[in-house]
This record gives structure tokens, sequence and C-alpha cells, in this order.
């Protein structure tokens, strides 16, 4: 496959670029063909946040970031989008917060499991969970691929950090009562509802933030990291989302319409 060279001056680089990243990974095995369409979903929600970083999402981020230092056994839960838009950062982001990876897959495959595994590794991960070849155990109220999960990851953790996720494990990995932190773009979905702390933001401009601030808030006393996290109330994060998106449109609707040439 040949690979786009987005030129730097183009009105639209960032997302062509995160396109080229999802179809280079879907061609490697790495994204499932759904998560094509996915991808897309999403980037239509990151037009209605303006395709900026909030200060709504930057509180998000740092409740989750503190979460995760604080939690006894974190796990980061990594699908094929994931890892294929952000895999440098989710490594660094991983050894900051000592929460390992955890490879989980709706559209299970032993040739996306390789594929993920490879691209991971090759991002400077040292070790990744949840392959074909370690013990696992399944999670309740779940009947597809994604229930099973490594006993010593996710189906040990407290805090599981789910981004692109589906609805219904993020409702079932609650219900047997891990805390969930999601990255969505979508602030109405099951996820981000049913997650402890949702980010509403694009995944690729979350995890630097969250490897930036990793690095401050790791040298911060637990008291404090606490303090961060009991303060977020993630209901009211969401309806400050909505809010906010509601006035980005209303202010758009009342830009005048550009005039289009006539073609002749």
């Amino acid at each position: 496959m040949t690979k786009i060279e987005v030129p730097d001056d183009h009105p639209r680089k960032v997302s062509l670029d995160m396109r080229e990243k999802i179809i280079e990974g879907h061609t490697l095995d790495i994204v499932a063909t759904a998560g094509l369409l996915a991808h897309g979903r999403g980037e239509a929600f990151d037009y209605i946040i303006g395709e900026r970083t909030n200060e709504l999402a930057v509180k998000a981020i740092r409740a989750a970031v503190a979460a995760l230092l604080i939690a006894k056994h974190p796990i980061i839960s990594v699908n094929g989008n994931v890892c294929s838009l952000v895999p440098e950062d989710l490594v660094l982001f991983s050894e900051l917060v000592n929460a390992p990876l955890e490879i989980n897959l709706f559209y299970y495959r032993r040739e996306r499991e390789d594929a993920i595994l490879k691209a991971l590794y090759d991002a400077g991960a040292k070790d990744v969970l949840g392959t074909h070849d370690r013990p696992s155990e399944t999670i309740s109220k779940l009947s597809h691929n994604r229930r099973k999960v490594d006993i010593e990851g996710i189906g040990a953790a407290d805090v599981v950090v789910v981004p692109l996720e589906d609805g219904d494990r993020t409702q079932a990995l609650r219900a047997v009562g891990k805390y969930i932190i999601t990255i969505d773009l979508n602030p109405m979905s099951r996820t981000a509802i049913y997650s402890n702390i949702t980010i509403v933001d694009n995944i690729v401009r979350t995890m630097p933030l969250m490897v930036e601030h990793a690095r401050v808030l790791r040298t911060w006393n637990k008291e404090d990291l606490q303090k961060l996290v009991s303060e977020f109330d993630n209901e009211e994060n969401l309806r400050s989302t909505i809010q906010l998106m509601l006035k980005y449109l209303e202010a758009k609707s009342n830009e005048p319409i550009r005039n289009i040439p006539e073609v002749k």
C-alpha cells in the first residue's frame, strides 16, 4: 500500500494523517474493517467540540491520571484502533503510571493479535498481556470475544483504561467492581455514561497530554491525588461537555454561509 503524504499546508492535515494511520493499520491486520467505521463516527463528534482539547477534557485527564497513580493494579486495554493511532504514547504512558497493556479484541483473529503485539513491541513495550497463550478468565454477562481477559491483567485489576470501548463491556466491567476510565468523543455513548471517568476528546490529542500530566502528577502525594479523583464528577462533566457542543453548534449556525462560486 502506498501511503499518502499530506502536505503541511493542507487544512485537514491532522484528520487525514489519522485516516492514513487507520488505513495502514487495517492493511497490517491491526485494525478490523469495522474499526474504519468506528473511526469515522468518532471524527464526526470531534467536529462539534471544535477539534481541540477543552478544559473539561483536561479536568478529566488529570482525574484519570491521578486514579491510575493511586490504583493498586491498573491496566490499559488495547484494541486495534488505539494501537494504530497512538502506540508510542500508549507505551510511554503505561510505563509512567505502571499500568500494563492488555490486548482485548471484539473481532478476534490470531493474525490481529500477532500484528498488534508486534506493533506494541516495536513501539517499545516490554511485556503485553491478553495474548492467546496466557491464562485467562471470562467477564460475566458478556457472550462475545471481549469477555475473555487476562487473569493477571484486567481479571485482577482495580482500575481499567478502556479507550475507544464497547459500551456493553464497560457496563460488564463496572458490574464486577472495576473502576473504568475511557476516552470517547461521544459524551452520550453507553461507554461514556457508564465509565467512572470519561475523557471526551480525540485520543491522538489525549494520550500526549496524559503523558505530560503523568510526569507531573507522579510526584504528588497520595492524598492530593485522591482529592483530584474525589472532586471529579463524571455526570456533571458529560453534561457540561454536551452544553459546550450545543454552544459550538449555535455559534456555527449564526455564522454567514460562505458564497460558493457557480461552476460553469
